[in-house]
């Protein structure tokens, strides 16, 4: 069976990793350098692995970042070693990826809808975007979109471009203002003690000769640019870092020891998973037959032809609605409060509503 799907099942179990972004607590200066007091408090992140999972082969570098926060703004810090150190873009929101990057998404509310994405090189050329919704739903970014406030700074150890010099790697900082994601969020305010975030980051790097004491992207035989490796903190078992609803939860922590931050996943996001997956279905059997299905048979057996790996082949027994059309669909099921109702309609989105 042909597994060329537009919006395939992903390779990778709905298992994301959580963090704990502490208060932060030290003064800061912006340079770019990770090794200094403030960011002592912060626990770095696991290594990023190949965007579609850990079984795949691991980087050859490793890359690591932290986070922390205050009342104004989040702070980010990534460490992207290697001896490879070059970039071109000088121009900003360029198509920074074209050179070895690092990147840092956030969806304030765990809707997989209006999230941000930011992008920088080595040159501290960066590029940032708005997406109403991921480009497999449809969406577009928004490059005239700027985070206001934003503040960025590169380390490097080494040298930029000189493949002869002793190079080790390049750090980075972005600090983000929280009135920079405000757009579209309810309440429109920095996040509260235990409320989370669902964040990713990712790391582009080519791979290069060296020739001149130059380094160039590596070809084929037929002379086309071999495609590039994406590392990232949470794989998201295909070749595409937009499905934010495979993404990290960082819980904002106050540190406080009479109001301790929850880090647990909420069973929602679970059985919003298992909503995911119905949509997965979805989107197939309308590519392969040109319909919808409100049988939760059909929406199952679809799965499990065409999930690559068996922990997405079936759907948790849960009290689903399916309702289509000749071309939408809605799939609820109940919260586990049993007051409200999550809905996963055709255009990708996820809510929760009061019953």
């Amino acid at each position: 069976m042909s597994t060329n799907i537009t919006i395939p099942v992903p390779a990778v179990p709905f298992a994301p990793p959580v963090y704990t972004c502490h208060r932060a607590k030290k003064p800061f200066e912006l340079d770019g350098n990770i090794n200094k007091p403030f960011w002592e408090d912060a626990p770095y992140t696991d290594e990023f692995l190949d965007i579609e999972g850990s079984h795949m082969p691991l980087p050859r570098f490793v890359t690591r970042a932290k986070m922390l926060w205050d009342d104004e703004n989040l702070y980010v810090a990534a460490v992207l070693d290697g001896d490879e150190i070059w970039g071109h873009q000088t121009e900003r929101d360029s198509v920074i990826f074209l050179d070895n990057d690092f990147e840092i998404f956030v969806d304030p509310d765990s809707d997989t809808y209006h999230y941000y994405e930011f992008e920088m090189n080595v040159l501290n050329t960066v590029w940032d975007l708005f997406l109403s919704e991921p480009y497999r739903d449809g969406g577009s970014g928004l490059n005239g979109y700027d985070m206001h406030g934003l503040r960025t700074a590169v380390h490097v150890d080494g040298s930029i471009n000189d493949p002869s010099a002793e190079n080790k790697g390049w750090s980075v900082e972005v600090v983000i203002p929280f009135a920079a994601l405000y757009e579209y969020q309810k309440e429109r305010r920095a996040p509260k003690n235990g409320e989370f975030y669902r964040m990713n980051f990712s790391r582009v790097q080519w791979k290069v000769d060296i020739k001149d004491n130059t380094y160039v992207k590596r070809t084929n035989e037929a002379g086309n640019v071999l495609p590039e490796d994406n590392w990232v903190w949470a794989p998201t078992g295909v070749i595409n870092i937009h499905y934010p609803e495979l993404w990290s939860f960082v819980f904002f922590s106050d540190d406080r020891g009479d109001a301790p931050c929850d880090i647990t996943i909420p069973e929602d996001e679970y059985r919003k998973w298992e909503l995911r997956k119905l949509y997965y279905a979805e989107n197939i059997l309308f590519e392969t037959t040109g319909s919808y299905s409100d049988s939760l048979t059909v929406l199952q057996e679809t799965l499990a032809a065409y999930a690559p790996n068996d922990f997405n082949k079936t759907v948790k027994a849960l009290d689903y609605t399916i309702e289509t059309t000749s071309r939408s669909y809605l799939i609820t099921c109940p919260s586990a409060d049993g007051a409200h109702l999550l809905l996963l309609s055709s255009n990708g989105k996820v809510e929760k509503v009061t019953r």
